[in-house]
């Protein structure tokens, strides 16, 4: 199998710990320049931004020189660019470092904080601000949680160690145990596991169970319940996009503060941080593949509606 040429270096820095875009000029194509392609390519920068870019000597190729306007189109070549970053509300919460060392680094999210930037939310991820915060520009994340799922993270300072990490949660060898918060039923029995299949399509906002071979397993299990809640511990074996919470809205006790599940609620205005979803990634454990270590981290963070529901509730 032939094996892929790695991209050149970037030839731009960081900006707010962001990585500046690579666009790589496909093969197969005909255009006459770089700049026809760009501007048919990347339709959503708006009339003239392109054009304005290049005027101003902000694409560059692989040796960070800017790329002339009527520069001619070559198949395979690189171009980088800095986006215009959209304004973004602050999430006014800290992240918070458990372990570092010169191989990884764990930290512990808070909520409404997304973990890469993705969408509208780029500087406001637990990813540039570690960069900016450690200063380590360097540092990629080695799996991904939900923005509103707040606990742990495991993050590579590495780049040529990062696949090894991967590889720990592709072939599932990392241990996961998360905490929810959702309603009780007495009816329900537990501890159980529950296996589905599990489709999450492309802008769909929620996913949803369908029939054929499972391809989600979670062990879900009662710690404990007062007032009408639950506290549920949560192993999951693979991870499905929202997996958890899909599995415990199918078991009739949906996650609280979750916007889809059971149903896909309005959007939530910027900056309204009131009643965060109730689902904490609380422990991750495995050994690690570059040094050999044990590995066994807790989160520090706590589940507002269990220690005080009143406070959740009331978004205070």
């Amino acid at each position: 199998m032939r094996r892929r040429t790695p991209p050149p270096p970037a030839p731009l820095p960081q900006r707010d710990g962001v990585d500046p875009v690579r666009v790589r000029l496909p093969m197969g194509e005909a255009w006459a320049t770089v700049r026809e392609h760009l501007v048919g390519r990347l339709t959503g920068a708006g009339p003239g931004t392109i054009e304005g870019m290049f005027d101003a000597g902000l694409i560059v190729g692989a040796d960070g020189r800017p790329v002339a306007p009527d520069a001619p189109y070559e198949p395979g070549m690189f171009v980088w660019f800095h986006r215009e970053l959209p304004a973004e509300v602050p999430v006014p919460f800290p992240i918070e470092v458990v372990y570092r060392d010169e191989h990884i680094v764990v930290a512990d999210k808070p909520h409404f904080l997304a973990t890469t930037p993705r969408g509208t939310h780029v500087t406001e991820t637990a990813l540039a601000r570690l960069r900016r915060e450690l200063g380590i520009p360097a540092l990629t994340a080695a799996h991904r949680l939900d923005r509103l799922t707040a606990g742990l993270v495991l993050f590579t300072v590495r780049p040529g160690e990062r696949g090894a990490y991967q590889t720990l949660f592709g072939n599932r060898l990392v241990r996961k145990e998360y905490e929810a918060v959702a309603p009780y039923d007495p009816s329900l029995a537990l501890p159980r596991t529950v296996r589905s299949r599990i489709l999450k399509e492309r802008g769909v906002q929620a996913a949803r169970e369908v029939e054929g071979e499972p391809n989600a397993e979670t062990y879900v299990e009662l710690a404990g319940h007062r007032d009408g809640l639950g506290h549920y511990r949560l192993v999951p074996a693979t991870g499905q996009t929202h997996q958890l919470r899909v599995h415990l809205n199918a078991l009739g006790v949906p996650i609280l503060g979750d916007p889809l599940y059971p149903e896909v609620t309005g959007p939530v205005p910027a900056g309204d941080f009131r009643r965060p979803l109730q689902l904490l990634a609380r422990r991750l454990g495995f050994t690690d593949p570059v040094t050999g270590a044990e590995h066994a981290f807790v989160s520090g963070r706590a589940l507002r509606a269990w220690t005080s529901y009143e406070t959740w509730a009331g978004g205070d």
